[in-house]
């Protein structure tokens, strides 16, 4: 829960920060929060797999959380912020925002004061409302190429070695997590589901509490006191695992502990070569981060090789019905890359419109933009048990649509959702700002689509993989999700819009481009969902007897897999 605190906490608050504190464009920003959350998956498999070779599980947590805190806590060192200067007739301006989010105003400073302004005709005249307190003319005739920014290079590395540590950390805990809550029972343990119940609630109440407290606090009070109430939670998350662990009574220890002690390198032994491996977890993350765009070129190569392992291996190792299992696991990793590289924009281009686009004024107070993250897990408390009942309810009726029907549904539901926000927008003009009620929509629609698809991914793969490379097929799964979420990043890119300290300088155009991508993006979806409900008979025909259907028990699915820790959502 604190782990999930601290992480959806800074999320929230992370695409605002980057665009309006450090004045990152909103290309760079998305980018950069795409890497960082395709990071986040890649590194589990890393952190996994020393965990379930050398380290042992509770090792590996406590050491992804001492780095999570350490993480966190930089977050909060901001500095002074970027500046933007604005040259004009050989003087110079500073334009800046007097407040965090999206109900800032645009200002201009001078020597001798400051001024309001705005922008109009496509962003192309400048309106100063009090010329005289800066000594320029009410309008001035304005282009991109007037400014420049003047970025505090050490709050940048400082940044980006934050982002690094959230994602090592994070490589060593979040699968590791999940695999202690299973070694607490036996495989007959009635009280089994019980505790993975417990633990998915956890997750979401941590999710919840952080996006309204963590949210709310960084807009109103401070980008510094938001992300430090984020670091704190993971250091009581650190603190109660320590203090408890002797709770796990052995459960989640090395598998070896005197093969710990072996010495691999001079003086160095084989538990702080896996430390010194997450310290180099660390450094590739720091660049990947600094230099988002070539992270489609590491992923991609790494996808496709995975997916010609996976291919080759059902072929030459496996027959019949193994086979055909081996084909469908397959078909699940590769399906989930649409839902996910949409339904995560929640964290990105979505949390910008909102913040900028959407009124979010409800009973007389303007909700900071990050607050909305809230609604998945909420959705999520109401619903899982619902849609969990539906699902029983249907089975006993012989009318429970099989895993791929499931999938295909997850996928229409995405694009829908998208679709529904565009709807908004049209009814709110051209310039308008659109309706709140919305945005409580869109992340109704995507969390039922996440209650079709993400409950049911993980387990169906664990499921349909044979034995002896589960733990390769569950890497595919977490490789895969990376790579959708650097895909999530590359959509939201494509919604960029220009904007003076971290605002739109032309609100027509930024709303004309989120229509146009959201509906292109919304309508694949649902195209793809159409080809994946056709093709569905054939996948279930593959799954063989494995798919009953699926109805999950929790622990399948790291407490909920992608979706349980999606805040369901992501890392």
């Amino acid at each position: 829960m604190w782990e999930r605190f601290s992480y959806y906490g800074m999320r929230g608050l992370l695409i605002i920060y980057l665009t309006q504190h450090f004045l990152f464009s909103d290309q760079q920003s998305t980018l950069i929060y795409g890497a960082y959350t395709a990071l986040v998956y890649v590194m589990t498999i890393i952190g996994g797999t020393l965990a379930d070779r050398y380290l042992g599980q509770r090792k590996a947590v406590t050491f992804g959380a001492i780095l999570l805190v350490l993480g966190h806590g930089m977050m909060a060192f901001e500095g002074s912020g970027s500046r933007e200067i604005l040259t004009y007739e050989g003087a110079e301006y500073q334009l800046t925002l007097d407040g965090r989010g999206g109900d800032a105003n645009q200002i201009i400073i001078s020597e001798t004061g400051q001024s309001v302004v705005r922008f109009e005709n496509e962003g192309s005249v400048m309106v100063v409302t009090d010329p005289d307190a800066v000594g320029l003319p009410s309008q001035i005739d304005f282009s991109g190429d007037m400014t420049r920014i003047e970025q505090e290079e050490l709050y940048v590395n400082i940044l980006y070695l934050a982002l690094a540590l959230i994602i090592a950390g994070v490589g060593f805990l979040k699968a590791n997590i999940s695999t202690i809550v299973g070694t607490l029972y036996g495989l007959g343990d009635t009280r089994r589901d019980s505790g993975f119940t417990l633990f998915y609630m956890g997750i979401n109440l941590g999710s919840f509490l952080s996006s309204i407290t963590v949210g709310i606090i960084g807009i109103v009070y401070g980008w510094a006191w938001g992300f430090g109430l984020a670091g704190i939670g993971m250091l009581v998350g650190l603190l109660t695992f320590l203090f408890f662990q002797g709770w796990l009574e052995g459960r989640a220890d090395p598998p070896d502990a005197e093969k710990l002690k072996k010495k691999v390198f001079g003086p160095i032994n084989v538990e702080w070569a896996c430390y010194l491996a997450g310290l180099a977890i660390i450094g590739i993350s720091m660049l990947a981060v600094m230099n988002p765009q070539y992270m489609g070129g590491i992923l991609g190569p790494l996808g496709l090789i995975m997916l010609a392992f996976l291919v080759i291996y059902a072929f030459l190792k496996t027959s019949g019905m193994e086979r055909g299992q081996m084909f469908a696991a397959i078909y699940f990793v590769l399906a989930q890359i649409p839902f996910w590289a949409l339904f995560e924009q929640a964290g990105s281009s979505l949390n910008l419109f909102t913040d900028r686009l959407v009124d979010r004024t409800m009973f007389g107070w303007s909700v900071p933009a990050p607050v909305f993250q809230s609604l998945n897990a909420a959705f999520i408390f109401i619903f899982a048990p619902l849609m969990a009942w539906l699902w029983i309810y249907l089975a006993k009726r012989r009318m429970n649509p099989s895993t791929p029907v499931k999938f295909a549904f997850g996928v229409f539901l995405v694009g829908l959702g998208f679709l529904a926000l565009v709807l908004g927008m049209n009814v709110s003009g051209t310039a308008g700002m659109t309706a709140v009620y919305f945005i409580f929509l869109i992340y109704f629609v995507h969390t039922m689509g996440e209650l079709m698809l993400s409950p049911v991914g993980l387990s169906a793969v664990t499921k349909l993989a044979p034995a002896r490379v589960v733990g390769m097929t569950m890497g595919a799964w977490f490789l895969y999700s990376g790579l959708s979420n650097f895909l999530a990043g590359i959509i939201a890119s494509s919604t960029g819009a220009e904007t003076i300290g971290g605002q739109l300088t032309d609100v027509a155009a930024a709303k004309a481009t989120y229509s146009a991508v959201y509906t292109q993006v919304g309508l694949i979806a649902m195209a793809i969902a159409v080809g994946m409900l056709l093709i569905s008979p054939i996948i279930k025909k593959l799954m063989g007897d494995a798919d009953g259907t699926m109805t999950p028990h929790p622990e399948d699915t790291e407490a909920g897999g992608p979706s349980m820790d999606r805040s369901s959502g992501a890392p």
